[in-house]
């Protein structure tokens, strides 16, 4: 797929989350939603359907199939014949949504044969974007406002990632809500190696979000985690120049494979 066309569908996928967004946002602001079960335990809202169908609104004309957490999932034997897929995740953090702790977000990624080639991250509480492209680079905008389609302007506007830092600590993030004994582990071994070791605990996919930033330079995930949680994240951290690595494997992760959940990973820079 070449730029001109990654351009077009990035455009589109900036909409699409903020759109998504604004309706998660009338939830969140509502103080009084629902809360239920999936069939793996884990916790839906008004608010996770809302933006899994103004996301789907945008994208779905766009001629490429959506693989969406909230979405109806096709067996790989169809999934597998797709060139390219959109992957997302309507509400990531829906248990920070639950908590009113603001740490949620919308992750959009663009996926060609497996890979992550483009992805976008809208944190709605804060109207923070974050996107990227691997050949335009990684992006922060703050406070976006209005937004009328014009990549370039939004580019000149942004922040280019990573950020320039200067700290002698090594800072580890790690999740707000997952954090296993094989996490502690890690982090223990690692301030073995290291003289200073710092630990910040975040909410959904702003841990990728840090790593891009530069502001983190490790994220270790030994727990089960869905290919919607990452494929956003992966593709801002690699464009920042960033790496997101199986254990043990030094191999990139995979996206649209049979099972949709990733193996353990560690994302750095």
């Amino acid at each position: 797929m070449n730029f001109s066309r990654r351009k077009k569908l990035l455009v589109e996928a900036i909409s699409a989350s903020l759109l998504a967004g604004k309706e998660i946002l009338k939830v969140y602001e509502s103080k009084d939603f629902e809360i239920q079960l999936k069939l793996d335990n884990t916790p839906l809202t008004l608010a996770d359907q809302r933006a899994h169908d103004a996301i789907v609104s945008v994208i779905n004309n766009m001629g490429i199939p959506v693989l969406s957490e909230e979405g109806e999932h096709l067996n790989y034997e169809e999934r597998q014949k797709w060139e390219q897929c959109w992957i997302v995740d309507p509400l990531d953090g829906t248990k920070e949504f639950i908590k009113r702790n603001d740490e949620f977000t919308v992750n959009i990624a663009l996926v060609d044969k497996e890979t992550p080639v483009a992805g976008v991250i809208y944190v709605p509480v804060y109207k923070q974007l974050y996107f990227a492209d691997v050949e335009l680079g990684a992006y922060r905008v703050d406070k976006i406002s209005e937004w009328d389609k014009d990549l370039d302007m939004l580019v000149q506007k942004s922040h280019k990632l990573p950020l320039a830092q200067n700290r002698n600590e090594t800072l580890i993030v790690g999740s707000r809500s997952h954090m296993n004994e094989e996490t502690k582990q890690f982090i223990a071994k690692l301030k073995q190696d290291k003289k200073e070791v710092k630990l910040i605990s975040k909410g959904s996919s702003l841990k990728l979000c840090m790593i891009a930033e530069n502001e983190a330079d490790v994220y270790p995930r030994f727990g089960p985690i869905m290919e919607w949680d990452t494929a956003a994240g992966h593709a801002i951290v690699k464009a920042s120049g960033g790496k997101v690595l199986q254990i043990n494997t030094n191999i990139e992760l995979k996206y649209n494979k049979k099972d949709l959940m990733n193996p353990s990973f560690i994302c750095s820079r």
